[in-house]
């Protein structure tokens, strides 16, 4: 009897607290069966299950007419269909453990940066369902509503505001209930933080003494200010696409989902394209569409296989020997992304998070997120931040600021030393721009990524505004109490020339890599793909991810991905656009003063 009793508890607790059920064990035997079965035909490919294919996967299997697979190159984010066995990916504060490993993470570095004292840069990318929403800072921000009007005159026809807006809202359900801006029953679920942090209070009271506006929604009426952070937490859990999208439509019989899967290849019948070719388990194997194969493999990846397949610069291609299948000079060039410095002072009481970090406390708070998903786990901690103009003339913000109540060094691979906080700041729209092309024709060898940071003047002094700016605030009273000395740039950093030397050996990517398969017009030698997604000069390819903007947007970039998706699967479902006309956009009330 004690045996018994024994093992239905262990089983009642293997149930409970890792939420193993039968259902979802029943769903990774479907998708493990897919590998075994010969080459078949599905009415889309969809090659990466990242921040835009999960979103995809979801919308077009809605119509039960449509099969849809789903190709990804990493692993699922669950194991044993358990969240709470892979914390280090639903765990928010856990953010940085993935960005020290290759597990789920493709780990890419740029070529040296000439202008950032020949620099390698390091640039983490999700390879793991979810992609990078399953890896990032949870940042929720939309960006301004006058980036997507650039788009459109840029020749992303029908992706201003007001056709944008409505998909944002589609996607999202924010805590604070629907209102003009915000969705109220959407997958996507985005939550304010809860921690109350005295520092993030200073930090807002710091801002608005430096005289800057409090916004009580940057992804609303007013990007301009500063105030609470959205981020894509929900009851205490990383609330990535793979949670918002695929799961809830995983077990639909239309889907199928194969992960550690990776595409090599699309499969073209002249300039139409069939399928894709992938490995899995070392086989090579092949997969038909009968509409179409979406590639959602991101700003690095989608150009890459666009590449492999023929796809881009004849040059470049036949000096490689791929036969080119279209010339398409456009395929990996444009590429933007943000840079970011951190600027980070002493703190003079032991309220930041370095006391969270030693290893008894660290056990203490993973086991009360592991039982009930609360306490200082469930939180990125980055509740606080704004957006401001860098000087007057300039019509909407430019500089991006995120703040911590801890010290962050080399992308958290390397442990905080003391009590400290920060911001992270950099410009929003930089005049760099580089490019992405084939290393070799290995689709396991990573491309050349040159982003060609800092090549420009204006680059360069938008910095130094960063800096004087950070530094400004956190000068205020609000920090009289806490404020210790400044560990970085450090004191000894004052004149512009030591700034900008200060920028070169510090400044690091964002994470935000964009625009390499550029969304513009047929007369456009540079576009890629044409305002319905669809790749220019073939058939049948679509891509869908961060890859197709036109130029960065002011602002994290992964709710517009969701959103560029969202709204692509209405335009592949061949559904009219939303649109909502005339809705209000903050203006400042002069540019002839910087705030």
């Amino acid at each position: 009897m004690h045996k018994v009793t024994g093992t239905l508890f262990k089983a009642h607790i293997l149930k409970n607290v890792l939420g193993i059920n039968e259902q979802q064990l029943k769903i990774s035997r479907t998708s493990s069966q897919l590998s075994s079965e010969k080459a078949k035909s599905y009415t889309y490919v969809i090659v990466g299950a990242g921040s835009a294919g999960c979103v995809l996967a979801n919308r077009l299997t809605e119509d039960p007419l449509s099969t849809v697979l789903l190709l990804e190159a990493g692993p699922k984010d669950t194991l044993l269909g358990s969240k709470r066995l892979m914390w280090k990916i639903h765990m928010p504060a856990a953010l940085t453990y993935n960005l020290c490993d290759e597990k789920y993470n493709w780990y890419y570095h740029t070529t040296s940066q000439k202008h950032m004292d020949n620099r390698i840069m390091y640039w983490p990318r999700g390879r793991v369902w979810g992609g990078s929403s399953s890896l990032n800072a949870m940042v929720y921000i939309r960006g301004h509503a006058e980036d997507y009007n650039r788009w459109s005159r840029e020749g992303a026809i029908g992706w201003d505001y007001e056709h944008c807006l409505p998909y944002f809202k589609k996607a999202q359900t924010h805590e604070l209930g629907p209102d003009q801006y915000r969705g109220g029953n959407g997958p996507l679920y985005v939550s304010r933080g809860k921690t109350n942090h005295p520092l993030h209070h200073a930090f807002l009271e710091a801002t608005l003494q430096a005289g800057y506006p409090f916004t009580d929604d940057m992804n609303g009426y007013q990007q301009e200010g500063f105030g609470w952070m959205d981020m894509t937490i929900h009851r205490g859990q990383r609330w990535s696409t793979a949670s918002a999208y695929l799961r809830p439509a995983i077990s639909r019989p239309n889907l199928s989902v194969a992960e550690k899967t990776l595409v090599t290849k699309i499969l073209f019948q002249g300039t139409k394209s069939i399928g894709v070719e992938y490995v899995k388990n070392g086989k090579r194997e092949k997969a038909f569409a009968s509409k179409e194969v979406i590639l959602s493999g991101g700003a690095i990846n989608s150009p890459q296989l666009l590449m492999l397949s023929g796809i881009g610069n004849a040059d470049d291609l036949k000096k490689l020997g791929i036969p080119v299948v279209c010339h398409l000079p456009g395929v990996g060039q444009n590429l933007q992304d943000h840079l970011e410095v951190y600027v980070q002072q002493k703190c003079t009481k032991p309220i930041t998070l370095y006391n969270a970090q030693k290893p008894l406390n660290m056990v203490r708070i993973g086991l009360e997120w592991l039982w009930k998903f609360t306490g200082e786990g469930a939180t990125a901690h980055l509740e606080s931040g704004g957006f401001i103009r860098s000087e007057p003339g300039v019509p909407h913000p430019d500089i991006q600021f995120h703040f911590l109540p801890s010290q962050v060094i080399d992308h958290g691979r390397v442990a905080s030393t003391m009590e400290a906080y920060q911001v992270h700041v950099g410009p929003m729209r930089s005049t760099s721009v580089g490019w992405i092309k084939l290393k070799s024709t290995d689709p396991n060898d990573h491309p050349i990524i040159e982003p060609n940071y800092l090549s420009t003047e204006r680059d360069i002094w938008e910095f130094r505004q960063c800096v004087k700016l950070s530094r400004e605030i956190f000068a205020q009273k609000a920090f009289e109490k806490f404020r210790g000395p400044e560990i970085l740039p450090g004191n000894h950093v004052q004149s512009d020339k030591e700034i900008d030397a200060f920028i070169r050996q510090k400044a690091d990517s964002a994470y935000h890599p964009s625009c390499t398969c550029k969304m513009g017009q047929l007369s456009d030698s540079s576009a890629v793909v044409d305002p319905q997604t669809k790749v220019i000069g073939v058939e049948n390819l679509r891509v869908v991810d961060a890859s197709i903007m036109p130029s960065v947007v002011s602002g994290n970039l992964n709710a517009p991905t969701v959103m560029i998706a969202e709204k692509a699967a209405d335009i592949i479902k061949g559904l009219p656009s939303l649109q909502e006309k005339n809705v209000p956009v903050y203006k400042p009330k002069t540019l002839e003063t910087q705030r």
